[in-house]
Formats: C-alpha cells, sequence, structure tokens
C-alpha cells in the first residue's frame, strides 16, 4: 500500500508524517523507518523507528531513490512500513515522470508486505492523476 501526505509548504506534511511513524511504533509488530533528506526531525521520533538520512548518500536521480528504497527493503526483512519526508526533494525529478517509480513501489509493497508512506510539497490539485488516488 501506498499513502501519499500532500500539501504546500508550511501545512503541516511533517508534523503529520512524524505523527503517523510514532503512532505506529505502538500498533506495528513490523520494523518502522523514516527516511528524510536531513537530520532535522530525528529526535522528534521514537527510538524504535529507523532514522536514515537519504541526503548523506548522494541520491541524484529517482532510479537511485528506488535503488535505496529496495536496499532499505531488503537489508531486513522485518521492515513493514517506511514512511518518505520530503519525496519531492528525494527524487529530484519532476513527479509527472515517476509513475514507473510508483508502479514500481506498488510491487514491492505487494511482493515484501512493506506499506510506504510519503509526504509530498505540492497541493493535491497539482499532483499527476497516478499520484491523486494515494491521497490521504
Amino acid at each position: 500500500m501506498i499513502q501519499v501526505i500532500a500539501g504546500k509548504k508550511g501545512s503541516g506534511k511533517t508534523k503529520r508524517i512524524i505523527d503517523m511513524a510514532n503512532k505506529a511504533t505502538q500498533e506495528s509488530h513490523h520494523d518502522i523507518v523514516f527516511i528524510d533528506d536531513d537530520n532535522r526531525y530525528m529526535f522528534d521520533l521514537r527510538h524504535e523507528v529507523r532514522f536514515i538520512n537519504a541526503g548523506e548518500y548522494d541520491l541524484l536521480s529517482d532510479h537511485m531513490f528506488m535503488g535505496f528504497l529496495c536496499g532499505a527493503v531488503a537489508q531486513n526483512f522485518d521492515v513493514g512500513l517506511i514512511f518518505v519526508d520530503a519525496f519531492k526533494k528525494l527524487i529530484k525529478t519532476e513527479l509527472a515522470t515517476t509513475e514507473w517509480l510508483f508502479k514500481r513501489m506498488e510491487t514491492i509493497s505487494e511482493k515484501h508486505s512493506v506499506d510506504f508512506v510519503l509526504s509530498v510539497s505540492a497541493g493535491v490539485d497539482e499532483l499527476p492523476d497516478f499520484i491523486q488516488k494515494y491521497v490521504i
């Protein structure tokens, strides 16, 4: 399953995704990963959440980001939930060209029983149709 939290800058997306990750530690029996582009919110997450600063890995494209996600899933079979804050910053490409990425995430989600929650800095009306169906 993929869920997208969409909204303009300053609309509370990061607070919402952090709250969701912290709440998931009390409800999920799986390992939880939180991926961000820097360390700003590392201490806002409960210690049970595995925080990854993807900014340290010089991801240069959406293809590199997909490889990074696959690595996060492959390194721990107990991962059941991956939160990604600042999704647009991490993929470094226009959302309109990422349909393949969302299809691949769907495949990974189904095959490995991993759910994804992404925060996207854009209004819902600005999102391509293939992303709008994931908005919560």
